[in-house]
């Protein structure tokens, strides 16, 4: 992959609504210790939940019915602790200590993935340059979808807002089976090797181990155990990740990439055209904030703009903060969507058909 300059801000100036905001938000909202304790409790408890259900499967699981039912309790609690714990560890923003989000994090390779990758993948790309074409790792995955302007229009993108109603159901399959080892070893439009000179080596070694771990515990022992036929239990455990990707997919949809979605380039310079703040607030979309149950399961999805703009805090604060957003996007005329999520996932279907076809150049998201 050829080598492309770092994308570079716009720098901001003295009076950049930005300061202020933060400002307002260190003073006022995270001064409430309350919200950081009720994300550790909730982030410990999912993990619990998660092994109480998996422990389920073993004592219950000869039962068909239980053995489905808590395999998918499994899969949903999973794509939550991603969501939110796990989310929150990685920004650094579950414990104040960052050795204990660091261990905390290692939990994830129980969940088949490896924490030292997505850290790297997520943080250093994705945050660093959200929808920014050629940087952003958690938009441009795969030549199966084509959202970014610039990628090549192949025949079948026709039918993407289509066969992607199959695929994304098996994203935490892709991603701990495949994606993982596409961008530990893959050459070709490897995101993560521009931001990574070499992979240490034990991380390869760990990335073998966790998924190896992770099928035995979550597949093989369950096999060996129950009074079920094989299949039976395979059936169960790809039902665990095809409810937990359903779930999780809304939040991956409903932030970033809609029909209205902007994708900023930058000029021959690596320059972009907005400030830090300011390409956040372009970039992403909320959803869904005033739903409880929304806010519970997808953390700082829902208030994704919150999130992006304050990464280094944990979801619980985000429902405090966005009216503060929405104030001062207001004052300053900044541009600041919220949608319900079901309007959120349409419009992304909707972009992914646009996308499909021979774009407009009117049409190309450019600011």
């Amino acid at each position: 992959m050829e080598k492309l300059k770092r994308p570079v801000y716009l720098k901001a100036g003295t009076d950049d609504f930005f300061k202020k905001m933060r400002t307002e938000v260190n003073e006022t909202i995270l001064q409430n210790s309350s919200l950081y304790l009720f994300n550790i409790i909730k982030s410990l408890g999912l993990v619990v939940l998660f092994f109480l259900s998996y422990s389920c499967i073993l004592l219950f699981g000869n039962s068909t019915p239980l053995l489905f039912f808590f395999y998918i309790l499994c899969g949903i609690t999973m794509i939550v602790l991603f969501i939110n714990a796990f989310h929150d560890a990685a920004h650094g923003a579950l414990f104040k200590k960052s050795k204990h989000n660091e261990w905390f994090m290692y939990i994830l390779e129980l969940f088949g993935g490896n924490h030292w990758l997505w850290t790297r993948r997520h943080i250093n790309l994705h945050h660093a340059y959200p929808n920014v074409p050629d940087w952003d790792i958690d938009i441009k995955q795969s030549d199966i979808i084509r959202i970014f302007p610039n990628s090549p229009l192949l025949n079948y993108h026709k039918y993407q807002h289509i066969y992607m109603w199959f695929i994304y159901p098996l994203y935490s399959l892709n991603w701990i089976y495949i994606r993982d080892f596409k961008d530990f070893f893959g050459k070709r439009n490897n995101y993560v090797k521009k931001v990574v000179d070499n992979i240490p080596q034990k991380e390869i070694y760990k990335l073998f181990l966790a998924k190896a771990l992770n099928l035995f515990y979550l597949l093989f022992i369950p096999m060996i155990v129950l009074k079920q036929p094989w299949y039976i239990v395979l059936a169960g455990w790809f039902s665990m990740h095809l409810c937990g990707s359903m779930l999780g997919v809304v939040a991956l949809v409903s932030t970033h990439v809609d029909e209205d979605a902007h994708f900023p380039e930058t000029d021959e310079d690596g320059n972009l055209s907005a400030t830090w703040a300011m390409h956040q607030m372009i970039v992403t979309k909320d959803f869904s904030t005033n739903s409880k149950l929304a806010n519970f399961l997808y953390g700082g999805f829902t208030h994704h703009v919150a999130h992006h703009l304050f990464p280094g805090v944990g979801h619980t604060y985000y429902p405090y903060i966005t009216p503060i957003i929405m104030r001062y996007a207001q004052e300053y005329d900044l541009p600041y969507t919220s949608y319900p999520f079901y309007h959120a996932v349409r419009s992304h279907f909707r972009m992914l058909k646009n996308k499909g076809v021979k774009e407009n150049i009117m049409m190309t998201g450019e600011i």
